[in-house]
């Protein structure tokens, strides 16, 4: 694990501080699961795009033939 200093304005600390309390968590684990977020927010699109070149139309296509033809349910229907 790392230590990491950080210099936050009095009011965004306290506004930290404040939220951290009535999440019932320190404000070390709530400022770590904000990094984790933000992080996990901007590479999100460049994950799924290399997820995509690793994708096949082809084997798209072979995995939904396996899919048996049943009538969709009422709740699930856009019509």
């Amino acid at each position: 694990m790392s230590v990491l200093s950080v210099r936050l304005s009095e009011s965004l600390h306290k506004m930290a501080k404040d939220v951290a309390e009535e999440d019932n968590v320190s404000l070390n684990q709530f400022i770590a699961t904000a990094v984790a977020e933000k992080v996990a927010a901007l590479t999100t699109e460049s994950y799924l795009k290399s997820r995509a070149l690793r994708g096949s139309r082809a084997a798209f296509d072979q995995a939904l033939a396996k899919v048996p033809a049943l009538k969709t349910e009422e709740f699930d229907r856009l019509d």
